[in-house]
């Protein structure tokens, strides 16, 4: 079965649905995965550098207060699937470009979704910066990948057009907020829904 994931590395929902899609497909052990991930930024506008997450924060959800509140209410979230999430660790919204870069390059030695996992640990439960190479990197050895042909591709412009190709098209097929699976091309399910929302799209995608 093919399935297409659009997420965005610092999507904290995004984090918490591949789990709960990961605890559907183990109620289907016979079924054979492919999955593609897929790149959606939610903040495509963010400067290469990333902003300060406080200031961010604040911009987004009206106050300090009001982010503090949905911030507990993610962690709980991820608490309960088992998943660390530690957001006050982090200081930066990153731009994602260059680690959706990172997550194509590893697609390359059938790493992709090792690699996803090891970014969202990075971000969610270390609080560390995917938006800065040197971070990226470091994830990317953690992971198995090759050091010199990582840092040469981090360093180069390869595939930041497909990266905003691949999101402008995301946006033009209908997806406007992530997590976004899609079975066989045929079907979508949007939002960190539970693992029991999954089964009836794994089962129509193989013609159960």
């Amino acid at each position: 079965m093919f399935i297409e994931i659009y997420a965005d590395l610092v999507c904290p929902w995004c984090y918490i649905g591949k789990r709960r899609m990961e605890q559907a497909l183990e109620q289907r052990p016979g079924l054979s995965v492919d999955i593609r991930w897929m790149p959606f930024q939610l903040n495509p506008e963010l400067p290469a550098g990333g902003m300060d997450r406080a200031t961010y924060l604040v911009a987004k959800f009206g106050s300090a207060e009001r982010a503090r509140q949905l911030s507990a209410m993610v962690e709980q979230a991820a608490i309960k699937e088992g998943l660390p999430m530690r957001l006050d660790l982090a200081r930066r919204i990153p731009n994602t470009t260059n680690a959706h870069r990172l997550v194509r390059f590893a697609e390359r030695f059938g790493r992709s979704t090792e690699m996803i996992t090891t970014l969202y640990e990075a971000y969610f439960a270390q609080g560390l910066d995917i938006g800065a190479t040197s971070i990226l990197l470091q994830q990317a050895m953690a992971t198995g990948l090759p050091e010199e042909e990582v840092a040469s591709y981090l360093n180069s412009e390869a595939d930041m057009a497909a990266i905003r190709t691949g999101d402008q098209q995301a946006r033009q097929l209908g997806v406007q907020a992530v997590p976004c699976f899609v079975f066989e091309r045929r079907y979508a399910l949007s939002g960190a829904q539970e693992p029991q929302a999954f089964l009836p799209f794994l089962d129509m995608a193989r013609g159960v």
